[in-house]
C-alpha cells in the first residue's frame, strides 16, 4: 500500500493499494488509518482525483477521508464476500451496477448517494473526426464499427475486467450493435460477439485504468482515440497536441454516476451523512465539476458549456451477473486482439525458499489456480502466446506457450508444471535479460497483437550489462513494446522505476503483498 499521510492535522489521508484477490483487504486491518472522525473508504481510482478537493471536507464538516484503491471486480468482490466489513465505512466506485449483481452483496450496503455524472464516450483527433465526418452530423455506435472495421481510425480502452470504464463501453457497445432494448442476456451477447470483433479489431492501446490510458495515449501519437469517461476526455485536451473531438453516439451510452456508499457494517453513519451532504452542496458540486470535468447531479449547479448539448441515452445494462462476466469473458477470449507476453523472472540464488514459491504461486494464479472472478479473468487467455524467459547470471531459454482459442487446459497445465519446476541459483543479469526479451519480441513480430514484456527481480544487477547499457539498446528498438516492473523483495525501486519509464510501462509494488496480487494487476495492462 502506498500511503499518502497529510501533515496538517485536518488534511484528507490517503491510502493507495493494488487489487487483491480472494476477499482479503488491500492491507492488514492495524495498519489501516482510523479514527472517529475518519470515514475509511474502498475506491476505485478513477476517484483519485478528488483528493485536493477532500482535503477540504476535514475542515469543512469535520470528516477525515481515507481512501484505499482497488479494481472494480476485485472491490465488488471484496464487499460481497463480507472482506470489507470491519475494515471499510464506505465504497466509492464510478458505479455499483457490476456490484448490485453478485448475489449477497445489496446485504453489504446501506445508503448510497450519487455524487457526479460522466458518460463514458468517444474522443477522436480533431482531424480524423472531421475526414469522418462525425463533428457535424449524430453518430451511431453502428457507424463507429463500421469504421473501426475498416480501420479508418485506431483507439485506446481499459480493460473491461479492470476498470469500470472499460466494461460500461463494452456494455454500451454491445447493447447497441445488437439492439438491446432491454438488458443484454447470454443469446444477444453471442449473437454480437462477430461485430464486437470487427469493433475492437481497432484497438491498439489498453490499460488497467482510465487514467492510466489518458497518461499512454497522450505519448501515443499514433492512436487516433480513446473510448473513455467524458471527463478523462476533457481534462486531457490541454495535454495534447491536437485536441479532441468528442463523439456521443446517438443510440446511446453507458453512465457513471459514483454513488458514495455506506457499509452496512459501518458505525459510521452521521461521518458518513456529512460527508455525503457536504459533497452534493452547490458550490461542492461546482469544484467537482471545474475540477476534475465531471457534470454535476444536483440541479441547482446548471453543466458547463464544454459538456454540449447533446442528449444522453442510456443503454441497458445487463440484470445477471451471468451475462456480465459471459460478456467480460467473450472479450478477452474471443473479441479483443489477441496478445504477445514475455515474462523475464529472476531465478537466482537470492530467490531461494519462499521467494521462488511465491513465484510459482503467481505463475499458478494465472494459468487458473485463482478460482475468483478476478482472478479467472486475469488468467492466461485464449489466443494468447505466452513467453517465460528466467534468468540469474545470464538469460536462460525461452519457452513459448501459444493458449488455444477453445479448450485451453492442457496448455494452461503446461505452463503451470513449467513454473513448479523453477530453481533458484546463481546471479542476477537483469538487463542483459530484458535485451534478450526485446529481441525475441522483434523475431517474434507483432502480428498487430498487444505485446508486453513483465520484468521481476527481487534483487540489484550483478552480472552483465548495466542500466545504461540497456538505455543505449533501447533507444535503438521500436518504441511499441512496454515494460511492466514488479517490484520485490529487495529490488533497486529507483532504477527499476528508470525501466518502467523508459519502455512506457509501470511498476508494481509487491514487496510488502503478495506476488500473486501483483501479477494479476498487471494483466489489465496486457
Amino acid at each position: 500500500m502506498r500511503r499518502l499521510a497529510a501533515a496538517a492535522a485536518l488534511a484528507v489521508l490517503v491510502a493507495a493499494a493494488a487489487c487483491t484477490g480472494g476477499g482479503d483487504p488491500p492491507d492488514t486491518p492495524g495498519r489501516l488509518p482510523d479514527g472517529p472522525d475518519v470515514l475509511r473508504v474502498l475506491a476505485g481510482s478513477e476517484v483519485k482525483d478528488l483528493e485536493p478537493l477532500l482535503k477540504e471536507a476535514a475542515g469543512a464538516v469535520g470528516v477525515k477521508v481515507a481512501l484505499t484503491y482497488t479494481g472494480t471486480l476485485d472491490g465488488a468482490e471484496q464487499v460481497a464476500s463480507g472482506g470489507a466489513d470491519g475494515h471499510y465505512d464506505a465504497t466509492w466506485f464510478s458505479s455499483n451496477r457490476y456490484l448490485s449483481l453478485i448475489d449477497g452483496a445489496n446485504a453489504k450496503l446501506s445508503t448510497q448517494t450519487k455524487v457526479m455524472v460522466s458518460p463514458v464516450v468517444l474522443g477522436l483527433k480533431k482531424t480524423k473526426a472531421h475526414a469522418l465526418g462525425w463533428d457535424t452530423r449524430q453518430v451511431t455506435w453502428a457507424d463507429i464499427a463500421a469504421a473501426a472495421k475498416d480501420r479508418k481510425f485506431t483507439f485506446g480502452m481499459t480493460n473491461p475486467a479492470s476498470s469500470n470504464s472499460g466494461f460500461s463501453a463494452l456494455v454500451g457497445v454491445t447493447a447497441a450493435l445488437s439492439n438491446a432494448g432491454e438488458a443484454l442476456d447470454k443469446a444477444q451477447i453471442a449473437a454480437a460477439t462477430p461485430k464486437l470483433k470487427q469493433f475492437f479489431s481497432a484497438q491498439t492501446l489498453t490499460a488497467g485504468s482510465s487514467g492510466w490510458l489518458a497518461d499512454a495515449y497522450a505519448k501515443a501519437s499514433s492512436v487516433d482515440g480513446l473510448i473513455n469517461y467524458e471527463s478523462v476526455l476533457l481534462g486531457l485536451q490541454s495535454r495534447l497536441k491536437e485536441p479532441l473531438t468528442i463523439v456521443y453516439p446517438s443510440d446511446g451510452v453507458v453512465t457513471a454516476d459514483y454513488p458514495l456508499t455506506l457499509l452496512a457494517s459501518s458505525a459510521k453513519k452521521e461521518l458518513y451523512g456529512k460527508l455525503a451532504t457536504w459533497l452534493r452542496t452547490p458550490d461542492v458540486q461546482r469544484k467537482i465539476m471545474t475540477t476534475t470535468y465531471r457534470r454535476p447531479i444536483v440541479p441547482e449547479v446548471r453543466p458547463d458549456q464544454r459538456f454540449g448539448t447533446a442528449q444522453l441515452l442510456e443503454l441497458p445494462f445487463p440484470n445477471r451477473r451471468s451475462a456480465a462476466d459471459e460478456l467480460i469473458s467473450a472479450y478477452l477470449n474471443q473479441v479483443r486482439r489477441p496478445s504477445r507476453t514475455l515474462f523475464v523472472l529472476d531465478t537466482s540464488g537470492s530467490m531461494r525458499g519462499d521467494r521462488i514459491d511465491s513465484l510459482k504461486q503467481a505463475l499458478a494464479a494465472l494459468t487458473g489456480a485463482d478460482t475468483s472472478v478476478s482472478g479467472q479473468f486475469s488468467r492466461f487467455r485464449n489466443r494468447e502466446t505466452v513467453t517465460l524467459l528466467p534468468f540469474n547470471s545470464a538469460p536462460g531459454t525461452p519457452r513459448t506457450f501459444t493458449v488455444p482459442e477453445r479448450d485451453a487446459t492442457a496448455v494452461l497445465g503446461q505452463i503451470r508444471s513449467y513454473g513448479e519446476a523453477l530453481d533458484a541459483n546463481g546471479g542476477t543479469a537483469i538487463y542483459d535479460s530484458l535485451r534478450a526479451a526485446y529481441e525475441l519480441t522483434a523475431r517474434q513480430g507483432n502480428g498487430g497483437d498487444f505485446t508486453s514484456i513483465v520484468l521481476m527481480t527481487d534483487g540489484d544487477n550483478t552480472d552483465g550489462a548495466s542500466y545504461d547499457d540497456f538505455a543505449s539498446y533501447y533507444a535503438t528498438t521500436p518504441r511499441n513494446v512496454r515494460t511492466f516492473v514488479v517490484l520485490f523483495g529487495d529490488s533497486d525501486v529507483a532504477e527499476m522505476k528508470q525501466v518502467a519509464a523508459l519502455t512506457g510501462g509501470a511498476t508494481f509494488d509487491a514487496r510488502s503483498g503478495s506476488l500473486a496480487s501483483a501479477f494479476k494487476e498487471i494483466r489489465g495492462y496486457q
